[in-house]
Parts: C-alpha cells; sequence; structure tokens
C-alpha cells in the first residue's frame, strides 16, 4: 500500500498529468493518420522531451506509444488502410463490417477491445512488479549481457525471411556506436582524424533519419489519395457489450500480448498472429473470419493493445529495449543518468509503479476521447499525404538542430533519411540498426566488466541465470537453424518435383497401360474359362 501511495505521489503532479493528456490525445491523432505512426512521432519529439523531468518525457512517449494503435484503427475500419502498421489485422474483418453498414459497430468493438488489452496487460505487470523486484538483483553483468546478446538474436530471427539482412544490419548498428571515443580508455575509435566524429554518430539523430526523414521523403515522392469516409451515427457503447460475451477470446488474446510483449523483438505482430490463429481455430463459426467476425477484430486489438505495457518490462528491469520505440524511451533515461536495470528496481520501485499506472490512465482518457470525438477526429485522415511529408521533414530537422545546434547533425541525418528511404523502397527493416545501436553499447560495457572475474568460458556461464540464458541463446538458434534446414530441404523437394513432373508423369501412364493390359488379358482368361470349364489353357 505505501508503494502505491508512493507511485501515486509521482503520478499526481499538474505537469505530469498534462503530460498524460497531450500524449494520449497525440497519439490517437497521430495513429488515426495513415503514413505517420508513433515512430515518426516520437523520434520527433525525443528532442524536446530531454528538458523534462523523466517522469514527464517519459509520460508523454508512453501517451503517444500506447494510444497510437486506438487511433490506427480507425483508418483500418473505416478505408481499409490501417493507421499503423500493427493495425493491419484488423482490417481484415473491421473493414468488412463498415462494408455492411456497421462502422460504428466495428469501431466500438476496437476501442473496447483496446481498452480492455491495455488494462489487462497493466494489471497483470503490477501484480507481477515484486516478482521482478526479487530476479531482478540476480543479474549481473554477465547475464545482462547474456540477455542483451539473446534479446538482439531475438529481433533478427524474428524477421523470417530476412534474417541475413537483419543481422547485417544490426552489426551496422553496434559498429555505428563503437565511433567516437571507447567508454573505458577514451581512445579514438574510427574517427578518421574528423573532429566531427569524436562524439560519434547520436543515436537521436540516426533515429530521426531512419524514422522521421525517410518517411517524409516516401510521403513526398508519393501522390495524395483522395478518401471517401462513412458517416457514423449513434452511440459507441455497443462494443463493451458485444466484448462480454466473448471473455475467453479476449483473455486469452490479452495473455498473448503480455507474453509476446516481454520477449524482446517479438511485439505486437507475432502476439496478434497467434491470438487471431487461435480465436478462429476455437470459434463455431470461423468462417465469418475475414468477412467482419467479431471475434476476430477482438482478437487483434486486444493482442496489439497489451503489448506496450508488457514491452516495458526488459526496459525497465535489465535496460534492454525490444523494439525501436522503447529503444527511443531508454536515451530519455540515460540523459536524466536515470538508469533502467536491476537498481531501478530496488531503489527506485515507486517510479517503475508509477509509469504503470500513468498506462492505466491513459487507457481511460483515450477511451473517452474516442468514444464522444470519433465523428470529429475522423476527418484527420483526409489530410494529403504531401502535406504531411512537409511537416515531418521540417520538424525533423527542427529536432536534430536542436540537440546540439549543429549542421553536421542534418547533414549526417539527411544522409541517414536517404538510407532509410532506400530500406523502405526495398521493403527492408530499419529497426535492427537501432537496436544494433543500443544493445551494442550495453553489451561492450557489461561484457568488458563481466570479464574481469573470469579466468575460463565456462566461468562466464557458472551462475544459474546466465546458464539459463545461454541455454536458450543455444535453442534459439538450433530451432532458427533447423527451420532454415527444413526449408531448405522443402525447397528442394518442390525444385524436384518440378523438375521431374513431366517424366513422373510419362511414368505414371505407362504404368497405368501395363496395369490396363494385365486386367484385360485377366478378363479374357475368366470369360474362356467361364464357357469352356475344361480346358487347360493358362494364356
Amino acid at each position: 500500500m505505501e508503494l502505491l501511495l508512493s507511485s501515486f505521489d509521482i503520478l499526481a503532479r499538474w505537469d505530469v498529468l498534462l503530460a498524460l493528456l497531450a500524449g494520449s490525445v497525440g497519439g490517437v491523432l497521430i495513429g488515426a493518420i495513415p503514413g505517420v505512426g508513433p515512430a515518426v512521432a516520437i523520434a520527433i519529439l525525443l528532442p524536446a522531451t530531454f528538458s523534462m523531468d523523466p517522469i514527464v518525457g517519459l509520460t508523454v512517449l508512453l501517451g503517444i506509444y500506447g494510444s497510437s494503435m486506438y487511433g490506427g484503427s480507425i483508418p483500418a475500419i473505416l478505408i481499409n488502410t490501417p493507421g499503423t502498421a500493427v493495425n493491419a489485422l484488423t482490417t481484415y474483418d473491421g473493414y468488412p463490417m463498415t462494408t455492411r453498414g456497421e462502422a460504428r459497430r466495428a469501431l466500438s468493438l476496437a476501442y473496447s477491445s483496446s481498452f480492455f488489452g491495455g488494462i489487462f496487460s497493466v494489471v497483470c505487470l503490477i501484480l507481477f512488479a515484486p516478482v521482478l523486484a526479487k530476479i531482478a538483483p540476480m543479474f549481473g553483468s554477465r547475464e545482462i549481457f547474456l540477455a542483451a546478446l539473446l534479446g538482439l538474436l531475438l529481433v533478427v530471427v524474428a524477421h523470417r525471411g530476412q534474417a541475413l539482412i537483419a543481422a547485417a544490419l544490426a552489426c551496422f548498428g553496434i559498429f555505428l556506436n563503437t565511433v567516437g571515443l571507447e567508454p573505458v580508455k577514451y581512445s579514438k575509435r574510427f574517427t578518421f582524424d574528423q573532429s566531427f566524429l569524436s562524439g560519434g554518430v547520436d543515436l537521436i539523430v540516426v533515429v530521426l533519419g531512419l524514422f522521421a526523414l525517410s518517411q517524409a521523403f516516401f510521403l513526398l515522392q508519393g501522390e495524395d489519395e483522395k478518401v471517401r469516409m462513412t458517416k457514423l451515427r449513434g452511440g459507441m457503447f455497443q462494443g463493451f457489450r458485444e466484448l462480454v460475451r466473448h471473455p475467453r477470446v479476449a483473455g486469452i488474446s490479452g495473455t498473448f500480448g503480455v507474453l509476446m510483449g516481454m520477449i524482446p523483438g517479438v511485439g505486437e505482430f507475432t502476439a496478434q498472429f497467434l491470438s487471431y490463429t487461435y480465436a478462429q481455430r476455437t470459434s463455431k463459426r470461423p468462417q465469418d473470419f475475414g468477412h467482419g467476425s467479431s471475434e476476430g477484430l477482438i482478437a487483434a486489438e486486444t493482442a496489439n493493445n497489451a503489448v506496450p505495457a508488457a514491452a516495458m518490462v526488459p526496459l525497465l528491469a535489465l535496460g534492454i529495449p525490444g523494439e525501436a520505440l522503447t529503444a527511443m524511451m531508454l536515451s530519455v533515461f540515460y540523459v536524466h543518468n536515470v538508469v533502467p536495470g536491476p537498481q531501478l528496481f530496488q531503489n527506485q520501485m515507486d517510479f517503475v509503479v508509477a509509469l504503470y499506472l500513468a498506462l492505466l490512465v491513459l487507457n481511460v482518457l483515450v477511451l473517452i476521447f474516442l468514444l464522444f470525438a470519433t465523428n470529429h477526429l475522423i476527418k484527420v485522415v483526409k489530410i494529403p499525404n504531401r502535406f504531411l511529408g512537409v511537416c515531418i521533414l521540417v520538424l525533423s530537422f527542427v529536432g536534430v538542430y536542436s540537440l546540439r545546434n549543429s549542421v553536421t547533425d542534418c547533414l549526417i541525418a539527411a544522409c541517414f533519411g536517404i538510407f532509410g528511404f532506400v530500406l523502405k523502397r526495398l521493403s527492408l527493416p530499419a529497426v535492427p540498426i537501432i537496436l544494433g545501436m543500443v544493445l551494442g553499447g550495453i553489451m561492450e560495457v557489461k561484457l568488458r566488466a563481466g570479464m574481469a572475474r573470469v579466468k575460463t568460458p565456462f566461468d562466464f556461464i557458472d551462475r544459474p541465470v546466465a546458464m539459463i540464458l545461454f541455454l536458450m541463446i543455444l535453442g534459439v538458434l538450433f530451432i532458427h537453424f533447423r527451420h532454415l534446414w527444413l526449408e531448405r530441404k522443402k525447397t528442394k523437394e518442390a525444385k524436384w518435383s518440378t523438375k521431374h513432373a513431366s517424366t513422373n508423369f510419362g511414368m505414371h501412364l505407362l504404368r497405368r497401360k501395363d496395369y490396363l493390359l494385365k486386367e484385360r488379358g485377366r478378363k479374357v482368361r475368366e470369360k474362356h474359362l467361364k464357357y469352356n470349364p475344361r480346358s487347360t489353357d493358362k494364356r
């Protein structure tokens, strides 16, 4: 009880509540605009949050992170265009409802499911916080290094079909982190006698370039689309009654969201896929999925909104981000000398609980805002893409320049913006670069600290937690390479079948002809014996 009161005291400040309100409403607006997304907004706002208190800056970013998925469901349902990438599955059943004239029902159900998923995950993690506080002290330098390595490995493996390029981009991110002065002896690395590289490549500059500027270039090179909106009539409270009729789907989807959110590199997509698949397989009407199923919409929206709170667990407990958005939030901690990890859970547990309570209040504020403002909010979908591109471009360069008042940073950001644009056009991921930069720094520092007491390779994993993490790394590698081997085997079999299809067909015809001839001979002999029973002809 004392912990909760202390957390409420941190949260009950006018600037924190104002930041929470601004972040939640702003996140909904950003999510409702196709082509922007929370990553762009957080990247632009990062420089501004550095001058705020840690709790205020993080509350703004958490508000955008947690509420953007609410807003992303609006264009997904109304115009079949997801506002954020994680709302893609919402279009499967949301838009068919709109075509049937049930847009209000679909939006209400999406809001209700998102609210349940958000509240469910926060409550689970508040109850789980004391357990984390006991586990966190077991993580030393070696354990955190192995956990960071596992997180980076999971991020790479999560990019199915692109694991090799994701690994290369993650290594590129690790290399970027090594540029400048190394953290122990402060010797220069990869500066090539250029003074502007002595301070290293700033994470925020890279983030703004890869996410914000690249998205601006992408929007500017496209064409504006004319959007026809569906008028909404009636109240927005119908979804709560419908959600109550499917408690099993909502509960299981929320659980998938919490579990997948805590695993670095997995996130919303896997949680949605598992939830949607489970709901379809256990539904009494599986044929409705993809054609306007309320269960499908509940599964997708509950799962994706249960992830943000859970994704804060590895960030706060170990200082290891699982995706680009939490990696950006980590920089806010570092600027204010608040180091996430075991010490945070031991010494500032009230701060951790305050963040979770902020997520709890956030979901309530967003739901109230959406229930009464949706009819006005849908107008933001009509904003032209090129106008958005120009706005993002200007705000991004302003944010980069405000970091160190450096034109060089603007040029570096522009280079990464072009690089990010190329990655988008090639459908390649940019997230591994950011996580490589963040986790690479953690891994280097923890490896150097951990190696001080290591004499043999086995000493590195001689503690229980370290051994478990090491076995998990081996397990992930085994599963991944086994999957690659099975895929390669199937590909070879498919190629062989295609190559020998004509030969196989010819052999089949020959066997069929031989069989027919034998059958014909047998019938002739049976007929002969029928009319000549005394015959001994064995032809």
